[in-house]
């Protein structure tokens, strides 16, 4: 065994030059500061790596491009992935010829005998990897706000981060998971991660899809900017009530968008394939006679024009609709789930003075990002009724449920989407 000592500003930056020079089998055999960071001077950070002289990698010239370095919350997320492996490793009783990548290291630094010396040397190994990753995170404060967050949180906190949940939102939840979460559950980030799925649950309003009681009547608005899919949503929805719900309903359609005629038939279409009555309506006066001549449905669905938020005099026009009607009206205001946060506010801040009852979120298809539903609910605390997750009418529109949100935030679509699949077969 062969020990060489190696330097740098940072910690990563002393664990970079003993990967390059020592290769990846190298073992880590200590960690410190030499020196604290002062006006004047930098910090100094010292690593201790120890490699057997015949793994040591052949010297190849530096190559004239670029280096791209992975960010510091990359090293530490992939430390801490490092950790929870060799934790893994740990625990195991039986199985001592089959060891993951940093356990290799462990076994070609001493002819180890026993199970209990190999696991003792893991935890050695793991502990390094944990004081590396303490001081990653302590590096990178100063970017969170001063947001004091303990280094097993690094992998809740930047899934949460990049979901796009909006930074007032993680820092308040981030504050209540570290103020309420038992200490004993701390230590692990599974339980964690669980623990944090359970407190973003809690905080999304839903409103539950029930059955229309005898004799009841339902009418339903939506409303929203052009081109979120208010016209496909409506058509997922009428088929839902009249065909695919147990209990079946009567199911009329409204349309008030009769500035664009490709929506008009699309919608017309729709309603000649279910076999459902529609009515057209180009003036106020007109709307509680189309409603007169639907009374016998149980459920009715209005279609109106795709309005930008700026636009006022289309949104006052929408209100005069509301205004006429004695009967009512749930209003849905429907979203892109791909819409920036800033974009969302302003979305329901310009249409919110048509009393909004529920949100209905579409395009889950169409992106990655899915912490902006959750800091708009959050903020305007209104419960959302619908997600729309896909282009196929009428099978991709599932009842909004906080568990599927907060799984989409955390884990992504793609996910999910294959269980619904699987969920239809």
């Amino acid at each position: 065994m062969k020990f060489h000592t190696f330097s740098g500003e940072t910690p990563a930056e002393a664990l970079k030059l003993a990967q390059r020079e020592c290769g990846e089998n190298a073992l880590v055999i200590s960690t410190k500061q030499l020196r604290k960071k002062t006006i004047s001077t930098s910090a100094l950070y010292e690593v201790v790596v120890a490699v057997d002289e015949e793994q040591l990698p052949v010297q190849k010239p530096e190559p004239k491009t670029e280096s791209k370095y992975k960010s510091g919350e990359d090293v530490l997320l992939s430390l801490s992935e490092a950790a929870k492996q060799i934790s893994q490793i740990a625990q195991a009783t039986g199985d001592t010829g089959s060891f993951g990548s940093a356990s290799k290291a462990v076994d070609k630094a001493q002819n180890i005998e026993s199970i209990g010396e190999i696991k003792s040397e893991i935890t050695k190994l793991a502990d390094k990897i944990k004081l590396i990753q303490e001081m990653f995170w302590e590096e990178k404060a100063h970017h969170r706000n001063h947001l004091a967050i303990p280094s097993e949180f690094a992998e809740i906190y930047k899934l949460a981060k990049t979901s796009g949940m909006g930074e007032d939102h993680l820092e308040n939840i981030m504050n209540l998971t570290l103020e309420h979460m038992p200490s004993r559950m701390k230590n692990s980030s599974e339980t964690i991660k669980r623990y944090f799925q359970v407190l973003l649950r809690k905080l999304i309003p839903v409103r539950m899809e029930t059955e229309l009681p005898k004799g009841g009547k339902r009418i339903m608005m939506f409303v929203g900017p052009t081109g979120v899919g208010k016209t496909t949503t409506i058509a997922k929805l009428a088929a839902r009530y009249s065909y695919i719900q147990e209990k079946r309903a009567k199911v009329g359609i409204i349309t008030l968008d009769t500035y664009r005629i490709g929506a008009v038939e699309q919608l017309f279409q729709y309603a000649k394939m279910m076999r459902l009555p529609i009515e057209d309506v180009v003036e106020p006066n007109d709307f509680n006679q189309a409603l007169s001549s639907l009374s016998h449905c149980d459920v009715i669905l209005i279609d109106t024009v795709g309005s930008s938020q700026y636009d006022k005099e289309k949104l006052l026009k929408l209100n005069t609709f509301l205004q006429k009607s004695d009967l009512q009206i749930d209003v849905n205001l429907v979203l892109s789930a791909g819409s920036k946060l800033e974009d969302l506010k302003e979305i329901y801040h310009n249409f919110s003075f048509l009393t909004i009852d529920t949100l209905i979120f579409t395009k889950f298809d169409e992106t990655k990002v899915f912490g902006t539903i959750f800091s708009l609910i959050y903020d305007i605390d209104k419960p959302v009724s619908y997600f729309s997750i896909g282009q196929e009418v009428p099978d991709d529109i599932v009842p909004a449920s906080s568990d599927f949100l907060v799984e989409c935030i955390l884990d992504g679509f793609e996910k999910k989407r294959g269980e619904h699949a699987n969920a239809s077969k």
